[in-house]
C-alpha cells in the first residue's frame, strides 16, 4: 500500500543513508528551539531533584520521610492528570506549557530563597513538592501532546521522541554531577536557584516558536463527556491499555528506587553527596546510551518487542544493585538499570504517540502521565516503608523481581497487541497492506519486520 499522502516517508537519499537520519527531527525549526531551551532547563531540573533528596535526608535522616516527600510531589499528578488531559485537549497547548514552566520557575526560586536563608523545614519541602506535582499534572500531558506540533512531518515523530529522551539523559548525566559539586561546595539552595533561572530558556523557546492555530475538537462537548470519552478510548485499546498497565507496575515497584539513592550513597556505600552524584550520573549514562540507540532507528517498527525485554533488563539491574556494597560495582549496575528504564520508557512513548488519535492525544497522554508519574507516589511510600522495615538493598531487589514479572506478563500478550496495532500501522503507511487473510499474516512480520 502507498504511504499516507499526508505523512510521506522521509526521502532515502545518500545523506539519509548515513548517520544524518539520526538527527532528522532537528530540521524542524520549532523542535530546534525546544531542544535548545530544554537542554538548559533540564540540567537545572535534575540538580533540583538530587538536591531535594539530599536536603530531606540531611534534615531528617529518615527513609520514610524521603518516601513521603516523593509521595507529596507526585500524588497531585495522579489525582489531577485526567482532568488536566481534558483541559490540554481544549486549549492551546503552547499556552499551557508557558504557564506551567513559569509556575515551576517560581517554585524553584521560592525553594532556593527558603534554603539559602535557612528557613527551610520539612513542612515547606512537602508543600512546595505538592505544588510541583500540581504543575506536572498539566505540564506532562501538555508537553507530550505538543511534541507532534513541533515536528510537522509525522514520520519524524519517533526520532523527535528519541532525541528528546537523549536530551533528558544528557541532563540526567550532567545535572546530578553538578548538584553534587554545588552541594559539597555550598548548600542545596544554589541548586534550586540555578534551576529557577534555567526555566527562562525553555519559556523563551516556547514564545519564539511559529505554531499554526490548533484545531479544536470539543465544540458542544462538556468536559465531563470528554473525560468519559478519554477513559473509554484507553480502556478499549488493547495496545494502549497494556502499555499503560505495565508502566503503572514499573512506576509503582521499580522507578521509586531513585528515592532511596541517598540511603545507598550514605549508608550502604558510606559516601556523601559526591557518591549520590556518581550513582545518579551512572543512571544517566545508561539512559543516554539507550536513548541514542533509539535515535539511530529509522522507524517505529520493531519497538513492541523492546518493551518486555527492557522491563527485564531494568529488573535485573535493580536486583544486582541491591546485592552490591561497593561503589565501583554499583555504578555499572546503575548503568544497566538506566539503560533498561529508558529503553522501555522511550519505546512505549513512541508507540503511544504513533497510535493515538489526534483529538484524544491530551487525554491519552494524561493517562500516560498517571501511569508514569502518578503511580510513583504510592511507590515512594511503599519503598520508603519497605526500606525502613527490611532495608534499602532488599527493597530494590524485591522491586527488580516485580519488574521482571511485569515484562513476562506483557510478553505473553504481545501477539494480541501486535494484531490490534497492524490496521493502524497500515493506515499510517508504516507497514504495507497485504492482500492476505489475517490467518496468513505472521504477527511478527506484521509489526516487527
Amino acid at each position: 500500500m502507498a504511504a499516507d499522502p499526508q505523512h510521506p516517508p522521509a526521502p532515502q537519499n545518500a545523506q539519509d543513508a548515513g548517520l544524518s537520519h539520526a538527527w532528522r527531527a532537528l530540521r524542524h525549526r520549532n523542535f530546534r528551539l525546544f531542544f535548545g531551551g530544554q537542554s538548559i532547563s533540564l540540567i537545572g531540573t535534575w540538580m533540583t531533584r538530587v538536591a531535594t533528596s539530599w536536603l530531606v535526608y540531611r534534615l531528617t535522616k529518615s527513609a520514610v520521610l524521603l518516601g513521603t516527600v516523593g509521595f507529596a510531589g507526585q500524588i497531585p499528578t495522579f489525582l489531577l492528570a485526567p482532568i488536566a488531559g481534558v483541559i490540554v485537549d481544549r486549549i492551546d497547548r503552547r499556552k499551557v506549557l508557558v504557564w506551567t514552566q513559569s509556575a515551576a520557575m517560581l517554585q524553584s526560586l521560592l525553594l532556593a530563597w527558603l534554603t539559602l536563608t535557612n528557613r527551610i523545614t520539612i513542612t515547606e519541602i512537602l508543600i512546595l513538592s505538592a505544588f510541583q506535582g500540581v504543575i506536572n499534572a498539566f505540564d506532562m500531558p501538555g508537553r507530550q501532546s505538543f511534541m507532534i506540533r513541533m515536528v510537522e512531518d509525522r514520520t519524524d515523530l519517533s526520532n523527535a521522541i528519541a532525541i528528546n529522551s537523549s536530551m533528558v539523559n544528557v541532563a540526567r548525566l550532567i545535572g546530578p554531577s553538578l548538584a553534587g559539586i554545588v552541594i559539597a561546595a555550598t548548600n542545596e539552595g544554589w541548586c534550586f536557584f540555578i534551576d529557577g533561572v534555567s526555566y527562562i530558556a525553555v519559556i523563551a523557546s516556547l514564545v519564539m516558536m511559529r505554531i499554526k492555530p490548533e484545531e479544536q475538537f470539543h465544540h458542544g462537548v462538556t468536559m465531563v463527556e470528554q473525560l468519559r470519552q478519554g477513559w473509554v478510548y484507553v480502556a478499549e485499546s488493547r495496545p494502549i491499555r497494556s502499555i499503560l498497565l505495565l508502566f503503572a507496575l514499573l512506576s509503582l515497584m521499580g522507578w521509586p528506587f531513585m528515592v532511596l539513592m541517598p540511603i545507598f550513597a550514605a549508608q550502604v556505600l558510606h559516601g556523601g553527596p559526591h557518591t549520590l552524584g556518581f550513582l545518579m550520573g551512572a543512571v544517566g549514562v545508561g539512559s543516554l546510551i539507550s536513548a541514542l540507540s533509539l535515535v539511530l532507528r529509522r522507524s517505529v517498527r520493531g519497538l513492541t518487542k523492546i518493551i518486555p525485554i527492557a522491563a527485564a533488563i531494568f529488573g535485573a539491574g535493580l536486583i544486582a544493585f541491591g546485592l552490591s556494597n561497593n561503589l565501583w560495582l554499583s555504578m555499572p549496575m546503575m548503568l544497566v538499570t538506566g539503560f533498561g528504564m529508558m529503553q522501555g520508557l522511550t519505546a512505549s512513548n513512541t508507540i503511544l504517540q504513533t497510535l493515538v488519535d489526534e483529538k484524544m492525544r491530551g487525554r491519552v497522554m494524561s493517562y500516560y502521565t498517571m501511569a508514569f508519574v502518578g503511580m510513583a507516589p504510592f511507590g515512594s511510600l511503599l519503598s520508603g516503608a519497605l526500606a525502613h522495615a527490611i532495608g534499602a538493598p532488599h527493597t530494590v531487589m524485591l522491586s527488580g523481581v516485580a519488574c521482571i514479572i511485569g515484562g513476562i506478563l506483557f510478553q505473553a500478550r504481545l501477539g494480541a497487541i501486535r494484531h490490534d496495532m497492524r490496521p493502524i500501522y497500515e493506515r499510517l503507511g508504516i507497514i504495507p497492506r497485504k492482500e492476505t487473510t489475517p490467518e496468513e499474516i505472521p504477527l511478527d512480520e506484521a509489526v516487527e519486520s
